[in-house]
């Protein structure tokens, strides 16, 4: 097996992705304190989510702003000797939100542009080091036919391969960096190649009472792990499950009782990828939100770094400044960084 360069990291979310911020406000929201903050903690990287239409216009001209943005935080990271892993997280021709099939993967001049964004990310960046700089193709894949992330992911690779031959590349699984998904990723280059998945199970748990989420809004009484998560006593609390794109959501499934040992049995599959191609895997996203009570939080969060320590795992929680967040947005400390990391601010 190779060996796992992103260790422990964060997410930098909603600064150059999943945000209305631009000018002054954007530049103060992730500063050079920012990172002294994540290295205090022990963190060893940071993943940095970027949209299409912060970083491009709708013609494909480079945003400068954004890319200063981008340029300066990779100067910041490089000086207190934190990593980088750069994610490609929605683009005009995809989103792991929508309800209907990504024009990515059915219009070619969207897969083309989707080309073209790494044709010059990587030009831009193909000077910084490879010890320290990794690229994420693309963010949580929504395609109905996996062959067609297998051919949009795979033409990206080559052509960052051309370039970049000693670049790390993160490719994920399709379906949401689904975990149960890796086995049907067709990967083109095991060389310097890690394999990404996002988990976040049970869904009653990490997403307790998040207003965005079907099963958040399903539920707003007392959760418990490790156990079933919603106690017999308070299910006439439970609403309905609402139908979606992919069928009803299936309660008892949602419900059923959860430990460390549904988290090491749900990545085994992804555990044999890892072996049978010798691509390290890497945990991109997962994390409890801030509704759900602290002592669940904790619990969860002990048992997932233990999994991923015992398998060698890599990962990055979501997120550092956010619903799910290590800090506030005063910068201050939540607790979930000491949960994880065992430790306390230097």
């Amino acid at each position: 097996m190779k060996t796992q360069p992103f260790l422990r990291g964060t997410n930098i979310s909603h600064w150059l992705s999943q945000s209305d911020r631009r000018g002054e406000e954007r530049r103060d929201w992730f500063t050079p304190a920012d990172i002294r903050i994540i290295t205090d903690f022990g963190f060893d990287h940071i993943r940095l989510p970027i949209d299409e239409e912060q970083m491009w216009d709708e013609s494909g001209r480079p945003e400068e702003a954004a890319f200063d943005c981008l340029e300066n935080a990779l100067d910041w990271a490089e000086a207190e000797g934190l990593g980088v892993i750069l994610d490609l997280h929605i683009l005009r021709g995809h989103c792991f939100g929508q309800m209907t099939e990504p024009k990515l993967f059915t219009d070619p001049a969207e897969e083309s542009r989707f080309a073209d964004m790494w044709r010059q990310l990587s030009a831009r960046l193909a000077s910084r080091s490879t010890d320290t700089l990794a690229y994420e193709l693309m963010n949580e894949p929504v395609a109905d036919n996996p062959a067609d992330w297998n051919r949009v992911a795979a033409a990206a690779m080559r052509l960052v391969r051309e370039r970049e031959p000693e670049r790390t590349i993160l490719i994920g699984s399709n379906r949401w960096n689904s975990v149960f998904t890796l086995h049907e990723l067709a990967i083109p280059d095991t060389e310097r190649t890690l394999l990404t998945f996002h988990y976040y199970h049970p869904m009653l748990i990490t997403h307790h009472q998040a207003p965005w989420s079907q099963e958040g809004r399903m539920y707003e009484g007392p959760i418990q792990y490790p156990g079933r998560p919603i106690a017999d006593e308070y299910l006439s609390q439970v609403r309905p499950p609402e139908p979606t794109k992919f069928g009803a959501l299936d309660f008892a499934e949602l419900n059923k009782p959860f430990t460390r040992d549904n988290m090491v049995a749900d990545f085994a599959g992804a555990i044999a990828v890892s072996r049978q191609t010798g691509c390290p895997l890497y945990c991109g996203e997962f994390g409890v939100v801030k509704y759900a009570p602290m002592p669940v939080r904790e619990a969860w969060y002990r048992d997932i770094i233990s999994v991923f320590e015992e398998y060698g795992i890599g990962w990055a929680n979501w997120d550092y400044k956010g619903q799910f967040g290590i800090v506030d947005e005063s910068r201050q400390s939540t607790g979930i960084a000491e949960a994880m990391l065992g430790c306390t601010v230097r």
